[in-house]
Formats: C-alpha cells, sequence, structure tokens
C-alpha cells in the first residue's frame, strides 16, 4: 500500500476516468496492476487488512460513491417505548405490505388490532360471527404449536361482545348516513354539436 500522496492522487485520475469510460485499454491494464498491487496479501496482518479496508473506505467517501443513497441525512426511526424484539419483522411486513406472511404470533397481532376494520367490511351478523370463531380458532391452534419464535400473546375475543360491537359501529355509520345530505344531482353537460354548412 503506498503512502505518497502523488500516486494516490494520479490512482484517483484513473479511477475516474475509467468510471466515465474515458481510459484507453493500456491505463486500464495499469490500474489494474495497481489495483492488485495495492490488496492486501494473504500472509498480511490484521492490523494490514485493516488499514487497507479504512483506506478502501476513505477513498470510496472522496469519490462520492456514498453519497445519494437512500435515509442519507434523516433520523433512525423510533423503536418505542417498550422492547420488541420482533421489531424489525413487524418493520419489514409493514414497509413491504406484505399479508400472510411471518410467524403466527405476528401475523395474528397484526390481525387483532385491524379486526374491527375487517368485521365493519362484512354485511351479515352471522358473517362476523364466523369471522371471529375462526380467528379464535387460529390463535389457540397457534398456541398449541411448537414450532418455535416468538410466544403467542394475542388474546382471543368474545363472540358475543365482538358480535354487539360491530351492531353497534354499523347503527352508527347508518344515523350518520341518513344525517347526511343527499348528494347533489349531477347536471347533464350539453354535448355541442359542430353546425352543418348549408
Amino acid at each position: 500500500m503506498s503512502e505518497d500522496p502523488r500516486q494516490a492522487a494520479a490512482r484517483y485520475r484513473l479511477e475516474r476516468e475509467a468510471r466515465a469510460g474515458r481510459l484507453s485499454p493500456e491505463d486500464a491494464a495499469a490500474l489494474a496492476e495497481e489495483r492488485a498491487r495495492d490488496a492486501p496479501e494473504r500472509g498480511s496482518t490484521a492490523a494490514e487488512r485493516a488499514a487497507f479496508v479504512e483506506t478502501s473506505i476513505q477513498q470510496a467517501i472522496r469519490r462520492g460513491d456514498f453519497d445519494g443513497l437512500p435515509g442519507a441525512g434523516k433520523p433512525l426511526p423510533d423503536l418505542g417505548e417498550s422492547h420488541d424484539p420482533d421489531w424489525w419483522i413487524r418493520r419489514k411486513i409493514a414497509a413491504e405490505q406484505l399479508t400472510g406472511l411471518g410467524p403466527p404470533a405476528l401475523t395474528l397481532r397484526v390481525e387483532h388490532a385491524e379486526m374491527h376494520r375487517r368485521l365493519d367490511e362484512l354485511n351479515r351478523r352471522d358473517d362476523v360471527r364466523e369471522a371471529v370463531e375462526d380467528f379464535n380458532r387460529r390463535v389457540i391452534e397457534a398456541r398449541r404449536q411448537l414450532l418455535g419464535g416468538p410466544p403467542v400473546i394475542t388474546p382471543t375475543l368474545d363472540v358475543t361482545a365482538e358480535v354487539a360491537a360491530w351492531e353497534e359501529r354499523r347503527a352508527v355509520r347508518e344515523a350518520a348516513a341518513a344525517s347526511a345530505p343527499p348528494p347533489e344531482p349531477r347536471r347533464r353537460r350539453r354535448l355541442l354539436r359542430p353546425r352543418r354548412r348549408s
């Protein structure tokens, strides 16, 4: 590894020309030979390898290889108050908007959090009862399985209470829809027809 600043500057110019595609084949061969010469050897010490890596990183910073990376200059997202060992899985699922993936403990937690919204999309009391019973069955099955992963802490739901809450939310939505003013009728636009020439 050469420490001479003039050689480092010359190498930097050659690498810049190589990236721009303006390097002759002879200069490219010389650059490849110099890179091979500067690379740490197998018998080098850990300190020499660390110095080589640090020098390579500093050169990449000067060239601007790390400029414009996603997330640059933005604060790290808050992990929240409590420690959750599965925070990274939940963040990936949320960022990618994945559904049905991951360990049952996490998918059931997400489903539990969205249960009222999902139930409000249903139209019949029997469908709501079936959906809640199906959710409870899957929670109990996940608790029985010993597949590893995070423990299932999602609670089961009271079927009659959920049906009653669904009926109350539905009555509130219907009352709000009935009290809302009716939408204005759309005015029909007259189409302009071209004049006929006589």
